[in-house]
């Protein structure tokens, strides 16, 4: 079946300004009444108490790096060298301002802060995994206020306003308090020191649409409370937004790619086009930027399904109004024969462990869950608490085959299938709803009025059901990392 997207749904934040720091004062020159060279002053030793404790933060805002260099333009006597390299400093903070403070800030941590100290893992009791045979994805939500959320949501400022429900107004929490309950065996708590311990001087990164992006807040959630202040920061760039724990030498990254291949829609800021086409066989303006990472964790579901058919570009064509519509499953076996070749030509399995996300739910549909009278998933403040029978959401479920069977055949580079879409069929109280943010904006009251047309029923409240999918991706990870007891069938 055929999913039309709510009118009106953003896939993306507005930018946050940059804070600069203060700006250096320009040098002046006097002339001397002689005709002698200046005296050149020697630096004032700095104070023992400034050796003994380096301060926490230094001025190393884009406008002070500025200024010194308009002035090395501006000095009476710059020889061509000088000038030359001012110009091109002056270049490169215009262009990549942000990255260059970022890469200043983490060459001079590295001098001047010393890493966060080893967590004695060894002293504590072992983690115990469930069994390589437990299906984490098969089970039932459990009511929990003790022990969840792991976080609250007004504790984690690097949460977007788009899932940030109860500060946009939304009167109920219940959704927070649910824990998922596997059949067979237990999921272990997400502790965030294992976790970076694991991810100490390496590099984590999710590759996808919008929900795979909701799934990454979730995890800076999770693991930034353990970060020391001034230590840890997001940098948006591109296709990339990057969380640095500087203290781990580690990046969390997401990567905008709703597709996986080349679209007309890769714009991070700009992609709401009515009219989206593909390239099935163009992967490589992406893939360059995943070559290297230690995990990297795939999605692609909602955005094929607007149309039945996909637009898809021709290959020798001059522009994307050059196109053919293609059937939606064949259009997307392409685009997995070209991730897969990627992944087997590109990966090296020894360092890059790869994920796969499976298919997050749209909650539409009430009637599906016997709620004839409801709209989509507005005013819906407890999960499906009925698990006889697997819910029927009209998922493609010939996408989830196809991506399962491409996994289950890599044969270099081994690919793990986090299943995650019966769980999450459940939770049709847990999205975003009504209390989000559409272009920059809070829904106004009158937009409110209208919930067939703007409620959110794809995206995630945070803290919520994402927590629990990166609760697996924690197990997954720390499974591959190192050699723990299972824990016994129950």
């Amino acid at each position: 079946m055929t999913h039309k997207l709510p009118l009106g749904i953003s896939l993306h934040e507005e930018s946050q300004p940059t804070r600069k720091g203060a700006p250096c004062p320009t040098q002046t020159n006097r002339p001397l009444p002689l005709p002698l060279p200046p005296p050149r002053l020697l630096p004032h030793p700095p104070p023992a108490s400034s050796l003994a404790k380096p301060p926490r933060q230094l001025p190393l805002g884009l406008d002070s790096l500025a200024s010194s260099a308009r002035s090395l333009l501006t000095a009476p006597r710059r020889s061509p060298v000088t000038t030359l390299v001012a110009a091109f400093f002056l270049l490169a903070l215009f262009m990549y301002g942000e990255d260059v403070r970022t890469l200043a800030e983490l060459s001079i941590d590295d001098y001047l802060y010393p890493d966060a100290e080893f967590y004695n893992v060894s002293g504590l009791p072992p983690l115990l995994l469930p069994p390589p045979t437990c299906e984490l994805s098969r089970g039932h939500w459990v009511f929990d206020n003790t022990s969840v959320p792991a976080y609250r949501e007004k504790e984690c400022t690097f949460l977007t306003k788009q899932v940030t429900c109860l500060a946009n107004g939304r009167p109920d929490d219940l959704w927070q308090y649910w824990r998922w309950q596997p059949n067979n065996c237990s999921l272990p708590v997400f502790d965030a020191r294992r976790f970076m311990e694991a991810m100490r001087g390496k590099r984590l990164m999710f590759v996808g649409d919008s929900l795979n992006r909701n799934q990454w807040e979730s995890l800076v959630c999770l693991v930034q409370p353990i970060l020391s202040e001034g230590r840890k920061k997001i940098v948006k760039r591109g296709s990339f937004r990057i969380f640095y724990a500087k203290e781990y030498r580690a990046t969390l990254e997401f990567y905008w790619a709703p597709f996986l291949v080349e679209s007309n829609s890769d714009n991070p800021n700009f992609h709401s086009i009515d009219t989206r086409i593909i390239r099935p066989d163009r992967i490589e303006a992406h893939a360059k930027n995943w070559k290297g990472v230690d995990y990297l964790i795939f999605n692609t579901y909602i955005w094929w399904m607007n149309t039945a058919d996909m637009k898809v570009r021709r290959p020798d064509s001059n522009d994307w109004s050059e196109h053919d519509e293609v059937p939606r499953i064949e259009v997307y076996g392409r685009v997995f024969k070209t991730w897969s070749d990627w992944l087997e030509q590109n990966v090296d399995p020894a360092k890059t462990s790869v994920f796969f996300m499976t298919i997050s739910p749209l909650h539409n549909s009430p009637e599906m869950w016997g709620n004839p009278n409801g709209v989509r998933c507005v005013k819906e403040t407890l999960p499906v608490l009925n698990y006889t029978e697997p819910l029927d959401l009209n998922h493609d479920m010939r996408m989830y085959d196809l991506v399962a069977n491409v996994a289950k055949n890599m044969k270099r580079v081994p690919v793990t299938l986090i299943d995650i879409t019966r769980m999450s069929d459940y939770r049709k109280d847990a999205h975003t709803g009504l209390y989000t943010f559409r272009q920059g904006k809070l829904l106004t009251p009158k937009q409110k009025a209208e919930p067939e047309k703007y409620s959110d029923c794809i995206h995630w409240c945070l803290p919520g059901v994402p927590d629990v999918w990166n609760q697996i991706l924690y197990t997954r990870i720390l499974s591959k990392s190192s050699p723990h007891p299972s824990l016994p069938p129950q």
